[in-house]
């Protein structure tokens, strides 16, 4: 099972995952930062002080990716170390280090993919109201501006958000992640700056010209109905409204999906903060969309959750786990078809456009084995599945041209802290020393053959 001749393959993290260094080189706070201090929001107290410690192991961990053969590494620039107050000039030391990173990249042959933001907003723009605040929309297109303007010339791939629902409503409606709001109203509203965010950010960078690739990277789940119930297929279109249609409608459509925000409106949310003219920003032209792709998204009709700190309770539904399915260290149900399905989906309804996968992988309770290995053939047979996905969707003719595994490390898992391990790369978080796990060796064989035996 052959990719095609250009297929990019690599690997993907995210700044305060596995970078560490809070405290150095001018960085300011982020809202991470000030959640995993938190008591009581993070698993065991974890934070991602040190995580990795990426900032001071970059050769080595460049050396590995060179190594194991990766094409392409994405990775976020955290924006407290570029504006540690988040508005105002670069601080020059943190360019100090994605600059060696850039260059440590391209010196290996390796594509560098650059996400503007992955979940790191300056705290000193939370006090300000964060997403909530239409202000947090114009101080990142500016933050955009000045790290294209100081990193465009050697990065090729430029994604400005990762993941905007997560950042909106389990940040701000669920209260899971920084800043640990629970209010669907503040969600909604940080739906709209984040996408107003992401259309200034286009903006900005393409009238620097350069010629690169921009885009974003959602989050993207099938909905569908746990029983052949009218009320269960309500649930999800619900679902899909929320988590699908509310990013992909105005960033291709120009709209915001009517029923959504109907939805809201009847719950007595004012929808004020949209103005005039902010959809054509959101939808201007992107070159390539990054989809980030775990599991389907199984509902039933549940009213009686209403306003339980569970997803989509607000919409009275609940998330099924599938009683067959197998279950990863998250519990996520292993559903390799659902991203055939996504991949369709955005060419029949929203554009042939180039497709990136810009994170696929899963978590396992990975060990070292007393003979100094990791053996995660679990992980193995997972992304196995998934690669054969993504080739029958280019089969039926999607424009998929590369797949970043996640994780290349072990690292900082969020809320979850150091408990759950997704990298093809064991990190012994005592000692900082990497292994590469049985998935690593395969996945460079994968990239070798490029293609599935």
């Amino acid at each position: 099972m052959r990719f095609p001749e250009n297929f990019l393959w690599g690997t993907a993290t995210a700044a305060y995952q596995v970078e560490g260094a809070v405290n150095e080189d001018g960085r300011g706070a982020s809202i991470w930062d000030t959640f995993s201090h938190t008591p009581g929001k993070v698993h065991h107290g974890d934070t991602g002080d040190i995580a990795c410690d990426q900032y001071h192991r970059l050769e080595e961990d460049l050396d590995l990716m060179s190594e194991l053969g990766m094409q392409a590494y994405r990775f976020s620039v955290a924006w407290p170390r570029i504006q540690p107050e988040g508005s105002g000039p670069a601080n020059q030391k943190g360019f100090d280090f994605y600059r060696r990173l850039v260059d440590g990249l391209r010196q290996r042959s390796i594509e560098p993919m650059l996400t503007l933001y992955h979940w790191d907003l300056p705290q000193a723009l939370e006090d300000l109201g964060g997403w909530t605040n239409r202000d947090t929309s114009e101080r990142f297109a500016e933050y955009a501006g000045i790290v294209y303007e100081a990193l465009s010339d050697n990065v090729g791939f430029w994604i400005t958000l990762n993941e905007p629902w997560v950042s909106a409503w389990m940040g701000y409606g669920l209260g899971v992640h920084a800043p640990g709001h629970k209010d669907s109203a503040r969600a909604l509203a940080a739906t709209h700056h984040l996408l107003l965010g992401h259309g200034l950010a286009m903006e900005r960078m393409r009238s620097a010209g350069d010629g690169n690739q921009l885009g974003v990277t959602l989050n993207l789940h099938p909905a569908r109905p746990s029983r052949d119930r009218q009320a269960d297929r309500e649930a999800a279109r619900r679902v899909d409204g929320q988590a699908n249609r509310l990013y992909l409608d105005p960033l291709f459509r120009g709209e915001f999906p009517e029923d959504v925000f109907s939805h809201y409106r009847e719950r007595g949310v004012d929808l004020s903060f949209v103005h005039d003219d902010d959809l054509v920003s959101i939808s201007v032209p992107i070159d390539f969309l990054g989809i980030n792709y775990y599991f389907r998204n199984t509902v039933r009709d549940a009213p009686e959750e209403q306003g339980q700190s569970v997803p989509f309770a607000d919409l009275d539904a609940r998330p099924v786990i599938p009683d067959a399915a197998e279950k990863t260290a998250m519990g996520w149900p292993v559903e390799p078809e659902g991203l055939t399905e996504i991949l369709v989906r955005i060419k029949e309804e929203y554009a042939d456009l180039p497709i990136y996968v810009t994170e696929n992988g899963r978590a396992v309770h990975d060990y070292i084995d007393p003979e100094g290995d990791v053996d995660d053939e679990e992980r193995v047979s997972y992304l196995d599945a998934h690669f054969r996905a993504a080739h029958e969707a280019m089969d039926r003719g999607v424009d998929l041209r590369g797949y970043m595994v996640w994780s290349f490390l072990d690292n900082f898992e969020w809320a979850e802290g150091y408990s759950k391990r997704f990298g093809i790369v064991f990190v012994e978080y005592g000692t900082q020393r990497r292994v590469p796990k049985s998935s690593a060796r395969w996945y460079s064989e994968v990239i070798r053959r490029n293609g599935l035996e």
